[in-house]
């Protein structure tokens, strides 16, 4: 087995890398250099299997050794997967099985230095050597510029009542939360360039509460609303008309806090329950 090294210099916070490397969406995007479509399943705990798989449901299972949040994270690859199905050892798998592929994160100034290593087979250090380099430019690249994303639904509404129930504080503090044991007492909304929004999301036992709000940069009405947010993260909603239903589309740019797939389906199953709510009417 030969150790090849990399290491790239990436001009974000340790947080925003280690989002990038990990998150589903994202991990999509950079693993795409070896194989497209390349995708991984696991809990990402310390001691638990990883799968990584291409759209056939082939590839390689791993054990997670080490899992240090935005630090360090340890692979031990134990063997093969053939049609989403763990392959038992044979010789040419014993030739790779145990080999360790290690990536660790160094902050300094609100830049991060990610070292990548691994463990390959003689055949393939070329191809390694050749193609890890590009996926830690496209890491780069995913770390240096905003990630967004992107939620929508259609409802059963005119484009005026849609207007009406998203901007309005009086209709907002009807669906403004994302699960039952939410709820959102306060709206404020001064629908303007240069204007405030503040809502008050709430959980219903009373044990946390914050404000989100933001600075309306464009509104465009009927069409289009841009927004600068309290943590200067870009919001766009577009309110677009398609025959008997209105496409309401929700755009933005992600925080470091938490996982991308957690922060799509809060948002996601806000917009479900504005869908909910507008169509009672």
């Amino acid at each position: 087995m030969l150790k090849l090294d990399f290491k790239i210099r990436i001009g974000a916070i340790a947080s925003k890398v280690w989002q990038v490397l990990w998150s589903d969406i994202t991990y999509r995007k950079w693993a795409a250099v070896f194989r497209e479509g390349s995708y991984v399943v696991t809990d990402w705990k310390t001691g638990s299997k990883a799968h990584f798989l291409t759209p056939e449901g082939d590839g390689i299972y791993s054990l997670i050794c080490e899992n240090r949040l935005n630090e360090y994270m340890e692979f031990e690859h134990l063997g093969e997967i053939k049609n989403f199905k763990e392959q038992i050892g044979n010789d040419e798998q014993k030739s790779w099985i145990g080999s360790k592929e290690i990536y660790s994160l160094e902050e300094v100034n609100g830049e991060t230095t990610l070292s990548a290593s691994l463990q390959s087979l003689e055949d393939f250090a070329e191809y390694f050597s050749k193609t890890f380099p590009k996926a830690l430019d496209k890491i780069k690249e995913l770390a240096e510029h905003p990630v967004e994303l992107t939620v929508e639904t259609m409802i059963v509404s005119s484009l005026e009542n849609v207007w009406e129930f998203w901007t309005g504080p009086e209709h907002i503090t009807k669906w403004n939360f994302a699960s039952d044991d939410w709820h959102c007492p306060k709206a404020e909304n001064d629908l303007k360039v240069g204007g405030k929004f503040v809502y008050t999301m709430a959980a219903k036992d009373r044990s946390f509460s914050f404000d989100f709000w933001g600075i309306y940069d464009s509104v465009d009405p009927f069409k289009t609303i841009i927004s600068s947010l309290g943590d200067n993260r870009k919001m766009k909603v577009e309110f677009i008309k398609e025959n008997n239903f209105v496409r309401l589309v929700e755009t933005f740019e992600v925080e470091t806090e938490n996982p991308l797939d957690m922060q799509q389906m809060g948002w996601q199953s806000i917009l479900n329950n504005f869908k909910k709510y507008v169509e009672s009417k």
